[in-house]
């Protein structure tokens, strides 16, 4: 695709616009004992947390305008939506803007090309964590399914503590790991899991039931048990229908399934949410925390008793099992980017991760400025400064990711920009393998059997992927939407927040020609003394002079378990070569 056709697929997916839909969020700091056991500050939208979930129509663009009232940046982001053209609305704070700071309003304008279950959230300085989330759905035009009504449930976490107290313990220097690990509550649509209201059914009726995880590091299981779920999207991407008796949710992945509704109504169901992560000490009550909810016939029915079964024994959502209905064939591996999930401590003792060679941290020029004003060394991946950790995608080319997670903990990775295709699981070599920590459910004496596993004909496609440990996964993507987009874990804050991330800057050279950010973005960093045009640090070339020091790390600092001489075979399969 040349230049000049780029143009006009741009311009073609705007000229058909639906409604302007227009909303307000103060962005405030607001009381809240929404888990009903801890009173704390949070960060609400109108004096109120939870935030109000928002609805839009396929082809409409919400005209987000966001007023900060809170005393430090902030920006908002629009989980799972391209911004075809208009990437600085992504709402990544030093990637596409600067933040938002106190006093002062922004309007997004984010257009809705696209049908599916997304969310909008905070994303600076990880202030999802504090409450600053909300559900986003982006209805069918002409729905490829047919049902009757549209059903939302968002599972969230709930912690004790504020972010940026977690986060002085995480990066305390002279700490000598993590922090003991502090039991989140489970929130369902808002409140408390254990208040959760019925979903009402009506005899033979077909329910789309949407769930969406804004969790910022927990894991949720979903099911309908007495109910089959049938899959029809996961993170926005319309699949082929898959019936599965539940779901696993990472941090920020979502799903659609259509439920059907018996024909008799004399019994009412139970549906079940459990809140977990097995890489915290399992405690009753604590770890996991079983949570359920009423499919409700009617009033006074009595609950279907349902025969106990163990979640081995049933049929859970599977990325590889499925397919995108649009029936798009895997991309070819025109390039490999290899990341892996690191963690270390610097000479100055501060815990960090990575996934490339440093661990991220914002650049003091925004990303995307870096792009716009740097010509043709844009295409330079050193302009963006060393903990960008950058990778420069020319126009349409074809990007595998090899993202290994040699780590005892998993790693819910997303991606701005689009979605990647899901393209092969399996396991880490065992030499990289590094011991989980102490709180966690295991260790590498019984690391479970890993096979290597494949997609078949038409792979699914999403934005956010679950790394289990010690495995990898293969994805690919396609360099279709010039701009700079983030890929990072999604477990808030502490891993994003501890640098695990890096950058895709995608046909920086096309972005110059196509884009024009507005000026208001410009006049909100120049009143933060913040630079707009030059390199990571605002100079040209590759002088870097006065960006902050690299984290050394502290040498045999990373937990990688060394192998005796006489180790055993390795439980896990090796990793097989495809073409």
């Amino acid at each position: 695709m040349n230049i000049l056709s780029f143009i006009s697929l741009v311009l073609l997916g705007h000229v058909c616009l639906g409604e302007y839909v227009r909303l307000t969020w103060n962005v405030t700091y607001v009381d809240t004992f929404r888990d009903g056991i801890v009173h704390r500050r949070a960060k609400g939208v109108n004096g109120q947390v939870p935030v109000p979930p928002v609805y839009i129509n396929q082809g409409d663009t919400l005209l987000l305008t966001v007023h900060n009232e809170l005393d430090v940046p902030t920006s908002i982001h629009s989980h799972g939506l391209r911004h075809d053209g208009a990437t600085y609305m992504d709402g990544a704070a030093m990637v596409t803007q600067c933040g938002i700071p106190p006093g002062e309003s922004f309007t997004y304008e984010i257009y809705g090309a696209q049908a599916g279950s997304y969310w909008l959230h905070g994303h600076r300085k990880d202030d999802v964590a504090d409450g600053l989330r909300a559900p986003f759905i982006v209805r069918d035009k002409y729905s490829p399914y047919e049902y009757d009504e549209d059903v939302l449930i968002y599972l969230e976490d709930w912690y004790p503590t504020e972010v940026p107290k977690k986060m002085a313990e995480i990066l305390a220097p002279n700490s000598v790991g993590p922090p003991a690990p502090t039991f989140a509550t489970g929130l369902v649509n808002g409140y408390s899991g254990n208040d959760s209201r019925p979903i009402q059914f009506v005899p033979g009726k077909r329910y789309r039931i949407r769930v969406i995880s804004m969790s910022s590091t927990m894991y949720w299981r979903f099911s309908t048990p007495g109910h089959k779920l049938e899959i029809i999207e996961a993170d926005g991407v319309t699949s082929e229908p898959c019936l599965v008796d539940g779901f696993t949710l990472a941090p920020a992945q979502r799903y659609s399934a259509i439920v059907t509704a018996h024909e008799s109504g004399d019994f009412n169901f139970i549906y079940n949410c459990t809140m977990y992560a097995d890489f915290i000490p399992r405690i009753p009550g604590l770890n996991p925390r079983i949570y359920t909810g009423l499919i409700e016939y009617q009033r006074d029915a009595p609950i279907k008793q349902m025969e106990v079964v163990g979640d081995d024994q049933l049929v859970w959502a599977d990325d590889l099992s499925m397919h995108a209905l649009n029936g798009e064939p895997a991309l070819p591996m025109e390039r490999q980017v290899v990341l892996e999930t690191r963690a270390f401590i610097s000479t100055e003792r501060i815990n960090y991760r990575k996934l490339g060679s440093l661990p991220y941290a914002e650049p003091l020029v925004p990303s995307l400025f870096t792009a716009m004003s740097m010509g043709e060394q844009a295409m330079d991946p050193r302009v963006y400064g060393p903990q960008a950790q950058a990778f420069v995608v020319p126009l349409n080319q074809s990007v595998e990711i090899l993202l290994k997670n040699p780590q005892g903990q998993p790693h819910s990775q997303h991606q701005h920009g689009g979605w990647f295709q899901i393209i092969e699981r399996g396991p880490v070599d065992r030499s990289e393998l590094e011991e989980p920590p102490a709180q966690a459910n295991f260790s590498l004496a019984n690391v479970p059997f890993i096979p290597v596993r494949r997609y078949s004909g038409i792979p699914m496609s999403r934005d956010t992927v679950d790394v289990p440990p010690f495995s990898y996964v293969k994805l690919r993507f396609r360099g279709d939407n010039p701009g700079v987009h983030l890929h990072h874990c999604h477990l808030n804050p502490t891993h994003s927040g501890a640098g695990l991330s890096i950058t895709f800057v995608v046909a920086p050279d096309v972005l110059q020609k196509t884009m024009k950010i507005p000026d208001e973005l410009y006049e909100m960093c120049a009143r933060q003394g913040i630079k707009t045009k030059g390199n990571a640090v605002g100079n040209w070339g590759l002088d870097m002079t006065g960006l902050p020091p690299v984290p050394v790390e502290l040498p045999n600092s990373s937990p990688r378990v060394p192998l005796p001489t006489d180790a055993p075979p390795s439980p896990i399969n090796p990793p097989q070569p495809i073409n």
